[in-house]
């Protein structure tokens, strides 16, 4: 008898596979889930704040639903920070309970590094009294504060609410901070100010429960600056400032950048926007991530990996077909930027006549008092407003010239140097493993003494060089596109014994030829043996340079030996 659908058994028997998909909505691929997709599915994450404030807030840490403690409570900004004394040994061993402290970092969201002197001075004000004076400018960004008390977080978002500040969305799976040019609508070379699609874009998606259920977090980028100041190369979706033949200035759209285990860098669509379809156009690109970003496996659950797979032209092609209903506009590549710094430090004129001046924490580390009286020293010279980069630096802007040198010089009294070194400049830590979780190594402290060391002991070095520590091989500090940069992990040393190290990156860029650092086969060096690690190899790249040279340029040719 012949096998029909009504009898199988007398077909032959053979496995059959069952294929699980990618956990693609757009694609009737619901199941199975992990558990993060599960407790998304139960509640979204905006809901908790409720239970924040009802509940959590007024009976304590120890009532917090696990679901919402390591999963929901991020959609506000909050996670919970690393339990102190537990070395980076056991960051992979211990269950989550035995890592998490009691208490939480908070992330201050601020879109397109847009800060008044209010608005900073009333976050100085919660760090000093919330958050033990702790404070980190981060390289999306954003402002940092550790230490926080569940109980004390409904009165902080209170304060940050009446100064127009929130840490709505600023973690979790969700759309993050709309990074943007921290000198939009003044720099005089600007192509175009990104600001009011900044604005229309936050307008849109912030606490839209349309777009708080991705498949995992979504960075934004938008920056109409010629220095390409945003790191677009690296976000999941970028609209960088160009000039078109016929349409005139506007924007280049890029999709897929993204760093962490698996760096990719981001691919121009080739498809030029206008300033008010960016908009548009963003949320189409965010809709494709939520309908077709994989979701089964949190290690794929990014849009590079959709991007990857599917190639740019498919990927325009759906966002045209299916999401804008339109064809987009073709249009040409973005200049590389001609100056090596794009961090805005110094003295610059506006395009109005007045100036900014940007200045340089060490690695981003500052404190509650520094940061209101940086709004106090601000105010008092005249400028309402201030900048955060993606560079861990931050901004002043709308000095009047007879008030430049008096305002460097009460920054250079809070050790926040308008002139810095090539190091102090060029320095990125992450938090690392003071607050967190992921974390393996120390980073912050190590970061500033490394640069005390190599200022002490190559003081003449003056050439552009990124150092960038990161506590983990998550890259938040972004080691794989900096020149030296620096993945934290336990290591040997000459004893023999399991110490704090890092494995060295060498030749990564952003902007100018784009791409990722070299790893040296079996080149890791202890925290320790770093400050002689960096001056040896910068040392033989003064001696082996060729005229002008780039120091990533010298290092993807230089000989293993001299990387050593």
């Amino acid at each position: 008898m012949a096998a029909t659908p009504q009898n199988p058994a007398a077909a032959p028997r053979r496995k059959v596979s069952r294929h699980r998909g990618e956990g693609q909505w757009a694609v009737g691929h619901y199941t199975p889930l992990n558990g993060n997709e599960q407790f998304k599915k139960d509640d979204d994450g905006l809901n908790v704040r409720t239970r924040i404030e009802t509940i959590y807030s007024k009976r304590g840490f120890d009532s917090i639903d696990p679901n919402d403690l390591r999963g929901r409570m991020r959609w506000w900004g909050l996670y919970t920070q690393r339990k102190p004394g537990i070395d980076g040994g056991k960051t992979a061993i211990l269950e989550p309970e035995e890592l998490d402290d009691k208490y939480f970092m908070l992330r201050v969201r601020i879109d397109g590094g847009r800060l008044t002197t209010e608005q900073l001075r009333v976050i100085g004000e919660i760090s000093q009294e919330f958050a033990r004076g702790t404070a980190d400018i981060t390289d999306r960004q954003n402002i940092q504060l550790h230490w926080i008390r569940i109980e004390d977080v409904p009165e902080i978002w209170e304060r940050l609410e009446a100064v127009g500040l929130s840490t709505t969305e600023a973690c979790g799976d969700t759309p993050r901070v709309i990074l943007g040019s921290p000198v939009a609508g003044i720099a005089e070379d600007e192509i175009i100010d990104g600001t009011p699609a900044i604005d229309e874009i936050h307008r849109r998606i912030l606490g839209n429960k349309d777009f708080s259920n991705l498949p995992r977090k979504f960075k934004t980028a938008v920056s109409g600056s010629p220095l390409l100041d945003v790191a677009h190369e690296i976000n999941d979706v970028a609209f960088v400032g160009v000039h078109h033949p016929e349409h005139g200035p506007g924007f280049d759209l890029w999709v897929g950048g993204g760093l962490s285990t698996n760096p990719k860098l981001g691919q121009r669509l080739g498809a030029w926007v206008p300033l008010d379809e960016v908009a548009d156009v963003h949320v189409g690109v965010l809709s494709i991530f939520r309908d077709y970003g994989y979701r089964r496996l949190r290690t794929r659950a990014r849009l590079k990996f959709l991007v990857a797979d599917w190639g740019v032209e498919k990927f325009r092609q759906v966002l045209e077909d299916e999401y804008l209903k339109r064809k987009l506009v073709d249009g040409p590549a973005p200049d590389e930027p001609v100056a090596r710094w794009r961090d805005h430090v110094g003295v610059h004129r506006q395009k109005d006549g007045r100036f900014y001046v940007g200045f340089a924490p060490r690695v981003g580390r500052v404190d509650g008092t520094t940061l209101t009286k940086i709004a106090e020293v601000a105010a008092a010279h005249g400028s309402g407003r201030l900048r955060t980069t993606v560079e861990q630096k931050m901004i002043v802007l709308d000095v009047e010239e007879g008030q430049v040198e008096s305002l460097v010089e009460g920054l250079e009294a809070l050790d926040l140097t308008v002139r810095p070194s090539s190091f102090r400049r060029g320095t990125m830590a992450c938090t690392g493993i003071e607050y967190c979780k992921l974390a393996i190594v120390e980073t912050k402290a190590r970061g500033a003494s490394l640069i005390d060391e190599l200022e002490r002991r190559i003081p003449e070095f003056d050439e552009p060089i990124t150092i960038n520590l990161n506590g983990c091989p998550n890259a938040c500090a972004r080691i794989q596109v900096a020149d030296i940069g620096l993945k934290g992990q336990l290591v040997l040393n000459d004893q023999g014994e399991q110490v704090e190290g890092f494995q060295v990156h060498l030749g990564g860029a952003l902007g100018l030829e784009a791409g990722f650092g070299r790893k040296v086969r079996g080149l890791k060096v202890t925290s320790d043996e770093l400050p002689d690690y960096v001056e040896r190899v910068l040392k033989r790249f003064q001696a082996e340079r060729e005229d002008g040279e780039r120091f990533a340029t010298w290092a993807s040719r230089a000989s293993e030996e001299a990387l050593s």
